[in-house]
């Protein structure tokens, strides 16, 4: 059971799957596979980013990391980490 951290939205574990099973995506790319807003999936990929969850290599481009597997598979709680400054 994945244990989600209170600034967490159902949208964010999706965007986690399609990160896990896609590899990568820009926020446009991963709007129109979960059938979103593209400037709401952006929103919550830099919020992702910013607890961990996924990496940002280059702009507007994002992978999920190591964490935001272990999260997936219900190995860590996202309620215990803390944002890194934007």
């Amino acid at each position: 059971m994945r244990k989600r951290a209170e600034w967490m939205t159902r949208a964010d574990d999706e965007i986690l799957e399609y990160l896990a099973s896609e590899n990568a995506g820009t926020p446009k790319v991963i709007a129109d596979a979960l059938d979103r807003s593209n400037d709401y999936i952006g929103v919550r990929c830099r919020k992702l980013a910013s607890y961990g969850l996924v990496d940002r290599p280059s702009r507007g481009f994002y992978v999920i990391t190591d964490a935001g597997r272990s999260y997936l598979e219900g190995e860590l709680d996202a309620g215990s980490l803390t944002a890194e400054e934007e």
